[in-house]
C-alpha cells in the first residue's frame, strides 16, 4: 500500500512540471490580457481536475483495500462458499463465535452399585409362628416403623395373654394398697396389713415389668403395648413385624403359610439415599486419584450423578491389572439398585483458559485441520493449528481469534461444497 502510494505521488509531480512547463512557455507569447484570463481557466480546470482525481484516488485505495482484506480472509486465495442465510437455513448449518474455555482430560470406566453394608437390615420374625402376611413386594418402597408382614404365633399370644393378667393383678393390688395405705395412715388398720397390701402391689408391678419386658423382646412396639387391653381377643395371637429403617426391599425371603422360627429372616431392606459404588480402575490412571475427588456417574438411560471418591485400593486384581475405587453418591427417590451397572467419569486434569472450538467443527481437508469461517458472502476455509483435545473440544493455537464466527454443525456439507468450487476452478 505505502509503495502503491509513492507511485501516484511521484507520478502527480512528473506530470505536474511537465504542465507547468507547457504553460509557463504559453503564457510568454501571449498579452496581459490574454495571460490573466488564461491563468483563470487554467486554476478552473485544475481545481476541477483535482478533485475528480482525488477522488478516482480514494476509490481505487479503497478496492485495494477491500481486495487485500478479502485475500487476508481467504488465505491463500481459498475460494469463497456462497450462501445466503435462506441456504445456511436450509442446510441446518449451525454457526457460534470462537470462545476461550479449558480442556479437560477425563478418563472412563465402569462401575457397579453396591450396597452400603452399614444400612443394609435383614428383618427377623424373632417369633415362632406361621406367615400370616407379606404386606410388601420384591423392590417396594418402605418406611421406617411401618408394618410389612403378621405372624401368626402361639408364642406371642401366651405373651400378650401373660400381660394382660399381669396388668389386671396389678390394678388390683394398686387399689387395694391405696385404701390400706389410707387406712394405716389414719390408725384404722393394723400395720401388718398394711405391709401385706404393700408387699403384694410390690410383686404385682414387678410381674407386670417382666410380662412387658417379655414383650419387648419379641419386639413387641410400646404403642402397641399399651393398646393391648382395647385389642380383640382375635389378634392376641399377631405379631406385627415393622420395617426398622426407610428403604427399599431387596429381597423377600418367605412366603404366606410357611412356619418361621425367631431367627428365619422375612425381608431385606436396604437405604438406597446413599449408595457405594465400586470402580475398576487401570493401574497407571491410580496416581491421578485422590479422596475427595469428584466422580460423575452415568446411568444406562443416560441420568448423571456427582459422587465422590471414599477409598482407593491399590492392590491390582491379577487377572485384569485392575485397581478397586470404592466411591459413593446420593440418589433420589431410591431409583437405583445394588448390581446396577454405570459408567464413571473421572476429571484428571485440567488445562489454562485458551481458544477452544467444537470438535465438530473441524474437518480435515487437504491433510490440514481446517474450519469454514463465516464472511458475508458465505463461508471460507481457514487452516489451523491445533493443541490437546478432549470429549467435546479442541485448542486451537494458531488461525483463528477470539470472536470469529465459524460453522459448528453440519460443517460436511460445506466440505463438499469446497470441492465442488475446487473442481469447477479447474475447469
Amino acid at each position: 500500500m505505502i509503495k502503491l502510494t509513492l507511485l501516484i505521488k511521484n507520478f502527480v509531480l512528473d506530470k505536474s512540471k511537465s504542465l507547468f512547463f507547457l504553460i509557463k512557455t504559453l503564457l510568454g507569447s501571449l498579452s496581459e490580457g490574454s495571460r490573466l484570463i488564461l491563468l483563470i481557466a487554467f486554476c478552473l480546470i485544475l481545481g476541477a481536475s483535482t478533485t475528480i482525481f482525488v477522488g478516482k484516488i480514494q476509490d481505487f485505495v479503497a478496492l485495494v483495500s477491500v481486495n487485500a482484506q478479502k485475500s487476508i480472509l481467504s488465505l491463500d486465495k481459498e475460494p469463497i462458499i456462497f450462501m445466503n442465510e435462506n441456504q445456511i437455513e436450509d442446510e441446518d448449518i449451525k454457526i457460534d463465535s470462537v470462545s476461550s474455555g479449558n480442556i479437560i482430560r477425563k478418563f472412563r470406566v465402569s462401575a457397579t452399585i453396591e450396597a452400603d453394608s452399614t444400612k443394609l437390615v435383614r428383618v427377623a420374625a424373632k417369633v415362632h409362628g406361621i406367615v400370616a402376611q407379606l404386606r410388601k413386594r420384591l423392590g417396594a418402597i418402605v418406611e421406617q416403623h411401618e408394618v410389612i408382614a403378621v405372624i401368626d404365633s402361639r408364642e406371642i399370644a401366651d405373651a400378650k395373654s401373660e400381660y394382660l393378667a399381669a396388668k389386671v393383678s396389678f390394678d388390683l393390688q394398686a387399689n387395694l394398697f391405696d385404701r390400706e395405705r389410707g387406712l394405716f395412715e389414719k390408725k384404722i388398720t393394723a400395720e401388718i396389713l398394711y405391709l401385706k397390701a404393700k408387699a403384694a402391689f410390690t410383686e404385682a408391678k414387678l410381674r407386670l415389668d417382666l410380662a412387658r419386658q417379655k414383650l419387648s423382646s419379641l419386639d413387641v412396639q410400646d404403642d402397641e403395648i399399651s393398646g393391648l387391653e382395647k385389642q380383640p381377643l382375635s389378634r392376641l395371637r399377631e405379631k406385627e413385624i415393622v420395617a426398622p429403617i426407610s428403604g427399599k426391599v431387596l429381597d423377600r425371603l418367605v412366603n404366606i403359610g410357611q412356619p418361621v422360627t425367631n431367627d428365619t429372616q422375612l425381608y431385606v431392606i436396604v437405604d438406597l439415599s446413599e449408595v457405594e459404588v465400586y470402580l475398576s480402575v487401570p493401574s497407571d490412571e491410580l496416581s491421578t486419584l485422590h479422596k475427595g475427588q469428584s466422580v460423575e456417574f452415568i446411568s444406562p438411560d443416560g441420568v448423571k450423578y456427582q459422587g465422590e471418591i471414599e477409598v482407593i485400593n491399590s492392590v491390582l486384581t491379577p487377572e485384569t491389572r485392575m485397581a478397586k475405587v470404592i466411591a459413593d453418591f446420593k440418589t433420589p427417590n431410591y431409583s437405583l439398585s445394588p448390581g446396577t451397572l454405570l459408567t464413571a467419569e473421572i476429571e484428571t486434569a485440567r488445562s489454562a483458559k485458551s481458544l477452544v472450538v467444537p470438535l465438530a467443527s473441524i474437518q480435515i481437508i487437504n491433510n490440514q485441520p481446517s474450519v469454514f469461517v463465516r464472511v458475508d458472502q458465505g463461508f471460507v476455509l481457514r487452516s489451523i493449528e491445533l493443541g490437546e483435545k478432549d470429549a467435546g473440544f479442541a485448542e486451537i493455537r494458531k488461525g483463528l481469534v477470539l470472536g470469529e464466527r465459524i460453522a459448528i454443525v453440519n460443517t460436511a456439507s460445506l466440505k463438499h461444497a469446497y470441492f465442488a468450487e475446487q473442481a469447477q476452478g479447474v475447469q
